[in-house]
């Protein structure tokens, strides 16, 4: 039967497609018996509903008759959400790297009807463009090489499938040294831009589990040569055009080296990492352009990406009215008519607006002329006003379209953020909010399944989908650990570690170690991956060491530890072939090296001082315990039998094996945590 069978998905990305001529069908086994069935290779068009380059592709030619009946003739046509899909999308994205090609969205690869990759692309336009043929040509052409030619098919199947299972299957394990955190942020440095911010070149992507990689440095060594290029990417960022200055809230990238012109994309991981890292840097320096930042983009959260249920949802899109920008972009007579002259001479020297425009004739927002010279409290009060004038005017304008699901992976890095960066601004609200989130992910979306809790990867308009990828367990873990800390419950505890026991029951790769990113009964892909390295979001074998030894530490369970240890050896290996991709792996490596307590006896009202000072202490590898007696800790804890002083609410900073002397204080603990986050390995 030919028609397109998008219509009943849940995923806004399908939906948008559900009209689209091209018969499309969701990945699936009814859509791989259609193709073995009607012997016709597969096309497989991977995208997300905030995708600008989507979007084009979609009305040049997926909404045009004559190249969807091509499509129809030739093809069994597979639409995927990579946000619904990452396992999908992650093996034919690897395919297209494997192939020479340089990856992103969409992802169009041509497959046997079994599924295996045997030729792609990315964008291609309708007509042949900006060096890429037109689509219609690599259509006839990819159905006549499969209709004629199978051995090339063959050979480039072949070649790939065995290179993909490769990937996965290769072990490299060994035992890094503990210079490695210091000689690879030395390595990283070296690639950054000195002007600008971020790594050399365009285009630009915020890169946080680098820049936390070097910020990590920096506390441990206090070498400026660290604090530099993580603060000048955060400036030029925080006052580039790829921040919202009106909204709040990063986009995605920029597509220049300066950080003015993004694609409008807002996601909503970038902006959980970006509010992390600012958090933790602000802690550190006490910088208001920071502190400015994470408020605006928490508020822009909780304004426009909470759902109705509480959790968080996924995605901004790039584009309104069929048009990328516009929704975010002004021209300088819409500032002069909207604002008195004075005010908008004032507007439009700070934000860079101009008749010319610096973008399509149009002006984009920002601050970069003082990125290098901040803005005065005084000159940032005045703005304010003008500011928020300029925000209710374009909100009467057509909003960006809205991806509303819920992707447990996202949630867990966004509700870690905020419970950090509510505990280290003094936010209770915002713990608040994390903790919203978090019940309704673990309450919602982890049903029982034959007698055991099963955490699912996306959730929209009351529909669960797929079980869960290893990188939701692991996120949701490390969210679990951050709440326990900022809420002060430890009851999360509980929950972290039955997270943490699902990945040991369906992920664990029980011959190499670490984990497969797909469940041991979800359905079938040609390849199992198993991968150590970030791609836009952290990889769950590289955050799973710092998470494994925060819950070792909290717990007292000594196995948490051997895990983690595992894990890092399992991928050590990896540092000999590039270190780009590991930062996060790095990081955790880091905390295992050098993991450090603080330990506040008393009662949680009685403590709440001290805590407060704890976090806000920049310090990434740091947990914080509440305790009401020191009796109550393991017997093998250094803070083990340790008492009140004086009666007082007392705090203990414990750094491997040794614990400072008792500290009730709020300046003297901060002196303690500095100096223990600073411990020699």
């Amino acid at each position: 039967m030919s028609r397109n069978f998008l219509r009943a998905e849940t995923s806004p990305y399908l939906l948008q497609h559900a009209d689209n001529p091209v018969h499309w069908r969701p990945w699936g086994p009814e859509a791989l018996a259609a193709a073995k069935k009607e012997k016709k290779p597969i096309l497989l068009s991977v995208g997300y509903a905030a995708c600008h380059w989507c979007h084009v592709m979609a009305h040049e030619s997926f909404e045009d008759e004559a190249v969807a009946a091509v499509m129809n003739e030739h093809f069994v046509n597979i639409k995927v959400d990579r946000e619904e899909r990452p396992d999908i999308d992650a093996i034919y994205m690897s395919a297209l790297h494997l192939l020479g090609q340089q990856g992103g969205w969409p992802l169009t690869m041509f497959l046997t009807p079994e599924g295996e990759p045997f030729w792609g692309g990315t964008y291609f336009p309708k007509d042949a463009a900006y060096g890429r043929p037109g689509f219609i040509d690599v259509l006839n052409e990819v159905a006549r090489i499969f209709r004629e030619e199978p051995a090339k098919v063959y050979k480039n199947r072949q070649a790939l499938v065995d290179a993909l299972q490769k990937q996965s299957a290769t072990a490299r394990p060994g035992e890094p040294t503990p210079q490695v955190p210091i000689v690879v942020a030395e390595k990283l440095v070296d690639i950054m831009d000195p002007e600008h911010g971020g790594i050399r070149g365009a285009p630009k992507f915020p890169q946080v589990p680098l820049l936390s990689l070097i910020w990590r440095a920096h506390l441990r060594t206090g070498r400026e040569d660290f604090a530099a290029p993580v603060t000048r990417a955060l400036d030029h960022m925080s006052e580039g055009g790829i921040y919202d200055h009106l909204g709040g809230g990063y986009a995605r990238y920029s597509v220049d080296e300066f950080w003015l012109a993004p694609h409008f994309e807002k996601m909503l991981y970038d902006n959980a990492l970006l509010i992390d890292l600012l958090t933790m840097v602000w802690a550190e320096t006490g910088k208001p352009l920071y502190e400015r930042r994470v408020r605006e983009t928490v508020e822009w959260v909780a304004r426009e990406m909470t759902t109705d249920e509480g959790a968080f949802a996924a995605s901004l899109d790039a584009d309104s009215e069929g048009v990328e920008g516009k929704f975010y972009v002004w021209s300088e007579a819409e500032i002069d008519n909207l604002f008195t002259p004075g005010e908008a001479t004032l507007f439009k020297r700070f934000y860079g607006v101009t008749a010319e425009g610096n973008w399509e004739e149009t002006n984009i927002l920002n601050r970069l002329a003082r990125a290098d010279a901040p803005v005065t409290a005084e000159e940032e009060a005045a703005l304010e006003p003008l500011k928020a004038r300029a925000f209710a005017e374009r909100d009467m304008r057509v909003h960006p379209g809205f991806d509303d699901k819920v992707l447990a992976d996202w949630n867990g890095l966004m509700i870690a953020a905020l419970a950090r960066a509510g505990a280290t601004f003094g936010e209770s609200e915002w713990v608040e909010r994390a903790a919203d989130a978090f019940r309704f992910v673990m309450e919602t979306m982890r049903p029982e399944i034959n007698g055991a809790r099963r955490l699912h990867h996306a959730w929209r308009d009351g529909k669960l989908q797929h079980i869960a990828m290893a990188d939701d367990l692991a996120n949701m873990a490390d969210a679990a650990l951050a709440l326990a800390q900022a809420a002060g419950d430890d009851a999360y505890l509980a929950d972290a570690e039955s997270l943490v026991g699902e990945l040991d029951a369906h992920y664990r790769d029980q011959a190499n170690d670490g984990y497969f990113f797909t469940a041991d009964d979800a359905p079938a892909l040609i390849v199992r991956r198993r991968t150590v390295a970030d791609d836009a979001t952290p990889a769950a074998n590289g955050t799973l060491p710092d998470t494994l030894t925060k819950l070792a530490l909290m717990t007292g369970k000594q196995e948490y530890f051997t895990r983690a240890d595992e894990l890092i050896r399992a991928f050590a290996g990896e540092l000999q072939e590039n270190i780009f991709p590991l930062g996060s792996y790095i990081a955790s490596f880091d905390t295992r090296l050098r993991p450090v307590q603080v330990v506040l006896i008393g009662s949680e009202a009685e403590t709440a001082e001290l805590a407060k000072a704890a976090f806000r202490v920049s310090c990434p590898s740091r947990v914080v315990m509440r305790i009401e007696d020191g009796a109550a800790l393991p017997a093998s804890h250094p803070a083990h039998g340790k008492d009140k002083l004086d009666g007082k609410p007392t705090a203990y900073v414990c750094a491997g094996e040794t614990c400072s002397l008792p500290v009730t204080d709020r300046d003297a603990l901060v002196e303690e945590l500095k100096r223990a986050r600073a411990n020699p390995a």
